[in-house]
């Protein structure tokens, strides 16, 4: 019924990790997470999933902020040995540091000035 349908079971095939291979992109992910988390107050909450996706595993970080929408940044791995070296962990905690403070700014109204007494 679903032959011709994105509901087969036709390239759905999910490259398979062996065990060393998930613990490293594991702990890549779990670094990335650590990494955001310094770089923000305790108020954002930062959390990683590893998941299968269509084309392989997708390693997912995001932070929900104290005011407005999640943020997130995905990662698949373009071969089943690929790991996230540190200047690349680096750049996505910054990026979603940055994106999460902003989201903040975004959602705070305009007239959040103090103002003088």
């Amino acid at each position: 019924m679903y032959g011709n349908s994105p509901l087969a079971d036709e390239g759905l095939e999910v490259e398979a990790l062996s065990r060393d291979q998930r613990r490293q992109l594991e702990r890549d992910l779990s670094a990335v997470a650590a990494r955001t988390r310094e770089l923000l107050p305790a108020e954002f909450t930062v959390g990683s999933e590893l998941s299968a996706g269509v084309d392989g595993p997708e390693a997912t970080v995001a932070v929900r902020p104290p005011v407005g929408p999640v943020v997130s940044a995905g990662y698949s791995p373009e071969d089943a040995d690929a790991t996230i070296d540190e200047d690349e962990r680096n750049d996505i905690a910054k990026g979603l540091a940055a994106s999460a403070a902003l989201q903040v700014k975004q959602a705070l109204p305009d007239d959040n000035k103090p103002t003088a007494r």
